[in-house]
């Protein structure tokens, strides 16, 4: 029986919260239409809760021209979880500090808090009482959407895509005449796993069947379903590499660059879930929603939000995304993706390819998954590598779900419909944090660059003297090495085909040797005691055939196998071109076998990386917070039995250095020098850039490099938030003006909206005036105007001039109290009417 449909009612007890559940008429609108019509303006005493005040029931007056008791609840501020007969009504400041409690707390459930409502009033807990305030809670949520939108639309922000384009200041404020950036929006995109929803049971919907779609956070499903199966396939890299390389080369319609990136993704791909294939990403049939698919601006505010439906991380939610990226975002935008080497062939592959071309996007993998990539992978995808990304380590998502991860229990069993609506509450929180952070995360970013100019300049122009360099050569050495590792990965035709026709040599000499051998152990096979006997005794003979049967049998398969192999030798021999069969002693022989033996030192050096990278990431879901106690136990067996077999990889790895000429040093413990010790014709040993010293002073260069960058994108970005904040502070003061004079029902909540933001952009005013502030400030400390605009309707706000703000929000826009009066009362009004109509 559905919850909604329920009445609690009074059964004589003294507290007035014990009651009896009724069932109301099906039919909801006939029952409410009927209510209207024939309910009595009469005053009547209702059951009530209040955490605040702790009574117990209340005596509400009616209006004259009320329609229904809803409406006189709202005018005493109380609201009911039902629509007509009321039993039991809860205070609006109840319902208030619970949904301050869920957004700041998403872990705390319905039931913890009528527990403690309960202890409150000094009752037993009863279930019935979480259904009423649940229901009451819903109704409240509502009012406050509706009240929402309204707003919204009286300040000029329901257009569409307002919030894409206007919740980031330091992204999306342009101002005119400022320098340009290699990049106008940075953003992050990943996938999450913790927002799971069960399904019913059997696959059949029960209770709560609505389906919440007043998010403008969370995309339509039939929107993403359009993405899927849109990727034209190419071959898996994620095999061997070297085979991988012959099998792109076949690939007529590949793009060049997509020749490099699947290159470069073949060994980092691996390592993540998200670039298998798509028909291994299923998920357990139990859940309807395995998680969401999020992303974010570098400064942490959401940008769409998908629902990943009964799936693992498919292609078609990132692709959703970028898709948005290119009609909202436009041009030169920077992507980071755990697996955005391989994505960005993706895209190409897709239908969004052309237009990711065309408006120059591109995309690069986070810092913190950035060290698993191949070495190759990481100087052209990591941003420490992308002239442009400054310091950012694109980490913001990693933190939205360690934060989501908190909501994870109380809506895994919830209605598809309360599912949305609470992760509804917690992406618009986020986004409040968020935007009150934005001053402090620019002033920490602003004094991390600085403390990097100051102290790596110093330690770098010591070294360049004592090494006897310059700043040009570090830029040369840099593109020799991104030069060198882009070609490392590029196998030719003859290297692959010499080693199949070595390997085929190989087993052809032992084949050879073994039919050999069987040959002879068949032919000279004579029974210990033989002796001549007649043909009538046949019974020594048939004691020795079994024997001979099976000496028979090995000889003619290893014949067998020998004519096949010799079969597949010539077929190498006429495709490589070669008249003189190739022997131990050739010097193509020799040189063949010399690459295999570095072929077989990277497989090694491949295994225990991998090994590796296993083990720190799960040290780090080990230190997570809230694992579970089997999680835990689980984990750590793993990590003893990765343990050993890191051990053995390193065993391995010391078999196959020692077998190279020269042997190979033993391997450092830094994940980014693990494919140095590769080598292949080329000793890398004698390079510059390889040398210790220099690479030490080349990462010194680069860390200098970026917080340059970092600091003329902060300058940028410090001067669309200061701007931004004057002029909404100029359309506040219009804005409210104009509903004043109206005397629109809006106008308080307006006026509500208006003062707390007001509040927080005193407190990021405040952080931007400590940037101004800063010892190596190079920005503008006056705010700028914006791109369309026609400047400023009134002055700028000064940093130094924060009282007559705080002045300003401290009185209200209507001198008159008896006005502010009227406006509550409109206000109060309109809440009932939507208590009642929505």
């Amino acid at each position: 029986m559905d919850s909604e449909d329920m009445t609690l009612t009074q059964d004589g007890q003294d507290n007035g919260l014990v009651g009896e559940w009724e069932t109301e008429p099906s039919d909801a609108s006939e029952t409410i239409t009927s209510a209207i019509r024939d309910y009595v303006e009469t005053p009547f005493t209702i059951a009530i809760v209040d955490v605040f005040t702790l009574q117990t029931s209340t005596f509400i007056h009616c209006d004259a021209n009320s329609l229904s008791p809803a409406i006189d609840l709202i005018r005493a501020g109380f609201l009911s979880h039902v629509p007509v007969s009321p039993s039991v009504a809860i205070s609006l400041r109840t319902l208030e500090h619970f949904r301050l409690l869920r957004l700041h707390k998403p872990s705390f459930s319905v039931e913890a808090y009528v527990k403690v409502i309960c202890d409150s009033y000094k009752v037993p807990y009863k279930r019935c009482w979480r259904t009423v305030l649940a229901n009451a809670f819903d109704t409240y949520l509502a009012i406050l959407r509706q009240v929402e939108q309204r707003v919204n639309a009286a300040l000029g922000h329901s257009t569409s895509n307002w919030r894409i384009l206007n919740s980031c200041p330091p992204c999306t404020y342009e101002l005119e005449d400022e320098p340009s950036l290699p990049f106008t929006r940075m953003y992050v995109l990943d996938g999450g796993n913790s927002a799971k929803c069960m399904a019913g049971p059997g696959g059949h919907e029960q209770g709560d069947t609505r389906t919440y779609t007043e998010s403008d956070y969370i995309l339509p499903c039939d929107f993403v379903d359009s993405f899927a199966n849109k990727v034209r396939p190419h071959h898996s890299q994620a095999a061997d590499p070297v085979a991988g390389v012959s099998n792109i080369k076949e690939e007529e319609d590949t793009h060049p660059e997509d020749l490099m990136m699947q290159v470069m993704s073949s060994d980092c791909s691996k390592n993540w879930k998200a670039a298998a294939d798509e028909e291994k990403k299923h998920m357990w049939s139990v859940f309807d929603e395995t998680g969401i698919f999020v992303s974010t601006c570098r400064h942490g505010l959401l940008l769409w939000v998908t629902d990943m439906v009964s799936s693992g991380e498919l292609a078609k939610y990132p692709l959703v995304i970028i898709s948005n990226v290119i009609d909202v975002l436009g041009e030169h935008t920077l992507g980071a993706y755990d697996i955005g080497c391989g994505f960005q062939s993706t895209i190409r592959a897709s239908r969004l390819g052309d237009a990711f071309e065309r408006q120059k996007c591109r995309m690069c993998i986070d810092a913190f998954h950035g060290y698993a990539h191949n070495y190759l992978c990481q100087t052209k995808n990591h941003p420490n590598g992308i002239v442009g990304a400054g310091i950012e380590d694109f980490g913001t998502i990693e933190h939205f779900f360690s934060a989501s991860n908190a909501i994870a229990p109380v809506i895994r069993y919830a209605s598809s419909y309360h599912h949305h609506v609470f992760l509804d509450l917690f992406f618009k929180q986020w986004d409040e944090d968020k935007y009150l952070n934005l001053g402090t995360m620019i002033y920490n970013n602003y004094k991390q660059a600085l403390d990097i100019l100051s102290m790596e300049s110093i330690a770098l122009d010591e070294a360049k003297q004592s090494l006897d360099i310059q700043e040009g050569d570090l830029k040369t050495w840099r593109q020799e090495e991104i030069k060198y590792f882009t070609h490392l990965g590029k196998e030719t035709e003859w290297d692959v085909h010499a080693m199949t026709y070595v390997e085929l040599l190989l087993k052809l000499r032992d084949a050879e040797s073994q039919a050999q051998s069987a040959s002879a152990r068949f032919l000279s096979t004579t029974p210990m005691d033989y002796q001549f006997i007649s043909s009538m005794g046949t019974q020594p003979y048939s004691s020795d055939m079994t024997a001979t049967r099976k000496l028979e049998t090995q000889c003619r398969y290893s014949a067998e196998r020998l004519a096949t192999i010799q079969q597949d030798v010539v077929s190498m021999e006429v495709k490589m071109g070669i008249t003189n069969r190739w022997q131990p002693s050739s010097p193509e022989y020799q040189a063949t076998m010399k690459y295999m033996s570095n072929y077989q030192y990277q497989r090694a050096l491949d295994n225990l990386q991998r090994l590796v990278v296993q083990q720190l990431f799960e040290l780090q879901q080990l230190n997570i917070s809230q694992t579970a106690y089997k999680m835990c136990t689980h984990i750590s067996k793993s990590l003893q039995t990765r343990c050993h077999a890191i051990q053995n990889a390193v065993k391995t790895y010391n078999a196959a250095a020692a077998a190279l000429s020269p042997p190979r040093p033993q391997l450092d413990c830094f994940l980014e020098e693990f494919n140095l010790l590769r080598d292949t014709r080329q000793d890398v040993h004698e390079k510059m850039w390889a040398k210790p010293a220099i690479r030490a002073v080349i990462r010194q260069w680069l860390q200098i490099e970026c917080a340059k960058e970092e600091i003329e994108q902060c300058n940028v970005e410090i001067r669309h938030l200061h701007t931004a904040i004057i002029d909404e502070d100029s359309l506040f003061t219009q804005c409210l003006a104009s509903l004043a004079a109206e005397h629109v029902i809006e106008h308080v909540a307006v006026y509500e909206y208006c003062s707390c933001r007001r509040l927080i952009n005193m407190q990021v005013l405040h952080r931007i005036s400590k940037i101004h502030s800063l010892p190596g400030f190079s920005g503008s400390n006056s705010a700028g105007i914006r791109k369309g605009s026609r400047g400023h309707t009134t002055e700028d706000i000064a940093l130094s001039s924060s009282d007559e703000v705080e002045h300003d929000d401290a009185a209200p826009a209507v001198d008159e109290v008896e006005e502010l009066t009227q406006d509550i009362g409109t206000l109060i009004e309109y809440l009932s009417d939507l208590t009642l109509y929505r």
